[in-house]
């Protein structure tokens, strides 16, 4: 397998490339910077794009993904709850896309926004148990996203209680890679450690390790901090219904 992790500080976010490179087959998760700069990681690594993946609607930065995938001639990959008014490849929960060796298996983790998925990965040429999961802006490493960019904050903390649980069901050895890192207006306090494991989050991690539903909503909805000035427009872009903002 071939992975590679973008720290980006200006929008703070985290993108991914992966695949098979013996199959040259990859994907590009949650990009940030302009296409170029995924095209010439792909190049570096001796992959094609084949699909590229966005974990949810953001609203904390304008998504190339759109963008990469018409360039790359990748499909360009979203949830089946996406609303939004671009052509995507739609994908449910438990759907799979296949990178040669490596597979890719869509988690429906709503909760951060209605259409938010994770990306539980397996490179079959090492084992058939998954090796780690992409969770966006649901788990990241020391908390988990806010819930009332798209939804109030309550319907959001109900979902993503749900959505919890089916992450803390991941074997504690599966690794978390998020797509947001302490300086993000996505949560309250993540780490700059932009690498973790399911089983050291449940230990760790407050938000994630709370058992009881109202107690976990009541924790959700405690010192939200302000939104970003540009959350809705941003997300307006990024669904293609305006024009994309700086």
């Amino acid at each position: 397998m071939i992975l590679r992790q973008f720290l980006h500080d200006d929008p703070v976010g985290i993108s991914y490339l992966l695949g098979c490179g013996g199959k040259a087959t990859g994907a590009v998760v949650d990009p940030v910077a302009e296409p170029d700069f995924y095209l010439a990681a792909a190049q570096a690594a001796g992959m094609k794009i084949d699909y590229v993946i966005d974990t949810h609607v953001h609203a904390d930065h304008v998504s190339t993904g759109r963008a990469l995938a018409d360039v790359a001639g990748a499909e360009y990959v979203l949830s089946e709850r996406a609303d939004v008014a671009i052509p995507f490849k739609s994908v449910s929960d438990g759907d799979e896309l296949s990178l040669g060796n490596v597979t890719i298996k869509v988690l429906s983790i709503p909760g951060h926004t209605p259409e938010h998925i994770a990306l539980l990965v397996t490179d079959r040429t090492r084992a058939d148990e998954p090796w780690f999961v992409v969770t966006g802006h649901t788990l990241m490493v020391g908390d988990l996203g806010r819930t009332e960019l798209a939804v109030s904050a309550e319907i959001g903390a109900k979902d993503l209680f749900s959505s919890v649980q089916k992450l803390k069901a991941l074997p504690d050895y599966v690794q978390v890679l998020p797509g947001a890192y302490a300086g993000s207006v996505c949560g309250r306090s993540l780490s700059a450690n932009p690498v973790s494991t399911i089983g050291f989050e449940k230990r760790h991690n407050k938000a994630f390790g709370i058992e009881d539903e109202a107690e976990f909503i009541d924790f959700m909805l405690t010192d939200i901090p302000p939104a970003p000035p540009e959350a809705a427009r941003l997300r307006a872009a990024n669904s293609g219904r305006s024009a994309a903002v700086a």
